[in-house]
């Protein structure tokens, strides 16, 4: 384990997911969003390579618990403040 901080990377060409299992819900938007990416049936269990950096990074930002993360190589990082809501439901009508 490096530092403690029990964060694992998973490294695509366009995109790296990072992943904390203790901050983890286990709410599967993960799943669910992109099951071609994300099988728990699988070692790595996350295969950025398998999906669009864009609609990847868009199925981890719906993770509630923010135990996925991501950075666009060569571009952003996304740097969640708190647990999310899900975005099962629409806040807006």
């Amino acid at each position: 384990m490096s530092s403690g901080a029990n964060k694992k990377a998973y490294k695509g060409q366009k995109i790296t997911v990072t992943f904390e299992a203790r901050r983890c819900l286990h709410a599967a938007e993960c799943v669910r969003g992109l099951p071609e990416v994300f099988d728990t049936g699988q070692r790595p269990w996350i295969r950025p390579d398998l999906a669009e950096a864009e609609r990847l990074a868009e199925v981890v930002g719906r993770c509630p618990s923010g135990a996925l993360q991501y950075e666009i190589v060569n571009g952003g990082a996304e740097t969640p403040t708190g647990p999310r809501r899900s975005r099962a439901t629409p806040s807006d009508s």
